[in-house]
């Protein structure tokens, strides 16, 4: 182990219907399954899609810090 960590970011769009809350976490689950040492994460980005006057989905952009290697 190294004694300093090296960190990529990269950014997802996360949505649902129900919650920004749960569009974050939609992110995150898909971003989990090929991304390894997901560290932390910011919120860029917040919006939705209207459909009748009322929210259809919720859509949030994430930046999504990772680990490189073992540093």
């Amino acid at each position: 182990m190294s004694n300093h960590h090296t960190y990529k970011k990269i950014e997802m769009v996360g949505s649902s219907k129900t919650s920004i809350e749960e569009a974050i976490q939609n992110a995150l689950t898909e971003c989990h399954k090929t991304v390894r040492n997901m560290d932390w994460f910011e919120v860029v980005e917040t919006r939705g899609h209207i459909v009748d006057g009322a929210v259809g989905h919720f859509q949030v952009t994430l930046k999504i810090g990772f680990r490189i290697g073992d540093s």
